[in-house]
């Protein structure tokens, strides 16, 4: 009777699942000689080819969100269970956001000038078009 034990470490995920490219445990004929080999050397691990998520949480003060930073997970759920793990271990968040990074786009910093000039035109935004009546100090 042999018996082997398969010990699953972090970023194997997609094994557990049954699915990602690692090789399977019986396959003697595998080019990477195993599951143990592919483990050892890192081919085929889920987390070099997980997307980059990025994790937001709203403090219990807070009315916001805020970014706290980012983790590698396979899809969605494991990110907000891996965030909530990460960035919340004193229980000081009421909400976590997870987006993937390859969802946000940003305006480009060297074009700031171009980019925001169009409100410079519009004075009428600018609080100090109206005046305050003496009753208001805290402004």
């Amino acid at each position: 009777m042999n018996q082997s034990i398969i010990k699953y470490y972090y970023g194997d995920y997609d094994a557990i699942k049954g699915g990602g490219d690692m090789p399977n445990v019986s396959d003697k004929n595998s080019q990477s000689g195993g599951f143990q080999n592919a483990l050892s050397t890192g081919e085929g691990r889920g987390g070099a080819e997980w997307p980059l998520w990025e994790v937001f949480i709203r403090s219990k003060q807070g009315l916001d969100h805020k970014h706290v930073g980012s983790l590698h997970a396979a899809d969605a759920q494991m990110a907000i269970e891996n965030a909530r793990d990460v960035y919340t271990r004193r229980l000081e968040g009421v909400s976590i956001w997870v987006v993937e990074s390859r969802h946000i786009h940003a305006s480009n910093p060297d074009d700031a000038e171009s980019f925001y000039e169009p409100a410079n035109d519009k004075v009428y935004r600018h609080p100090t078009f109206y005046d305050l009546p003496d009753e208001v100090g805290h402004m």
